[in-house]
């Protein structure tokens, strides 16, 4: 069921770095992007970050400060964060998707397309 193995998550202080992995060696449904969701305490669920064949995507919050990576070889996405704010506290989500319109919409079902998460915590 589950396809996308994420870890690398934990505590740290503001100013810090982390770097997320997702393994996706397991996938074996069709995509055309990856990314990395996040969703805080009491907040909606956002996209952070994905790759594609053309490039890479950002959202404004953490643009500058996060870097998206893959490496196929090892079927495996990464997120680097670094400068890390207590606003980026969240459960992140690796997400296999499809690239339409500069986003990257998760596929179907959830159990294909998402992984479980994992926690970051950033604290001041």
């Amino acid at each position: 069921q589950v396809q996308l193995v994420e870890s690398g998550g934990g505590s740290v202080q503001a100013g810090g770095s982390l770097t997320l992995s997702c393994d996706y060696s397991a996938f074996t449904a069709s995509s055309t992007c990856m990314g990395w969701f996040r969703q805080g305490p009491g907040k909606e669920r956002e996209g952070v970050a994905a790759i594609y064949t053309g490039g890479t995507y950002y959202d404004s919050a953490v643009k500058g400060r996060f870097t998206i990576s893959q490496d196929n070889t090892k079927k495996s996405v990464f997120l680097q964060m670094n400068y890390l704010k207590p606003e980026d506290t969240a459960t992140y989500y690796c997400v296999a998707g499809f690239w339409r319109a500069n986003y990257c919409y998760p596929g179907a079902p959830t159990s294909y397309y998402w992984g479980q998460g994992t926690q970051v915590a950033v604290s001041s």
